[in-house]
């Protein structure tokens, strides 16, 4: 599972229960942002692993987007910002979660969770639209309350929605 830095991060913690509650093994890989709306800390305390943010593993001195690419069932990027969203769509890889979603093979499912303007663009729609052609299953956002105050599309979906399409895959 991936975890973008969204305020909606806070809801990860409630997607890897469910997650585990449907018999999956959850191991997340964070970006730097995520860090800074939830720790890695509660994250590994609820997924019971170490929660993965470098590209490296100075530890083991192996390549940890490979090593994770080659063991998922699936990915899950919940929630997905509007830069993980455009990384994927036109190839870039410069953090662990890019590399990883790029270099595995596994079925890709994006929750995006972003202001309403933004989640509109049309840059944003075509990066989307893009990911759809190549096989990236959406789990599309929902209207609601946004951080920024206004009400409008781009509120992550329900936990139980998100939860229900990666275990059916």
């Amino acid at each position: 599972m991936g975890v973008c830095g969204s305020i909606a991060a806070y809801k990860a913690g409630d997607i890897i229960r469910r997650l585990q509650d449907a018999h999956c093994e959850v191991t997340v890989i964070m970006t730097k942002k995520a860090a800074k709306f939830i720790t890695p800390l509660t994250l590994s305390a609820l997924s019971g692993k170490n929660v993965y943010s470098d590209t490296f593993d100075r530890d083991s001195g192996r390549m940890s987007h490979i090593e994770l690419a080659r063991i998922a069932d699936a990915i899950l990027i919940a929630p997905a910002t509007a830069n993980i969203i455009g990384k994927l769509a036109n190839g870039l890889a410069d953090d662990l979660l890019s590399t990883f979603a790029l270099s595995s093979r596994a079925p890709v499912f994006i929750a995006p969770a972003m202001n309403d303007e933004m989640y509109l663009n049309e840059i944003v729609k075509e990066n989307c639209a893009r990911l759809k052609k190549h096989g990236v299953k959406f789990i599309e956002p929902v209207k609601g309350r946004l951080a920024c105050g206004t009400v409008g599309v781009g509120h992550l979906a329900d936990v139980d929605q998100i939860v229900k399409a990666v275990v059916k895959k």
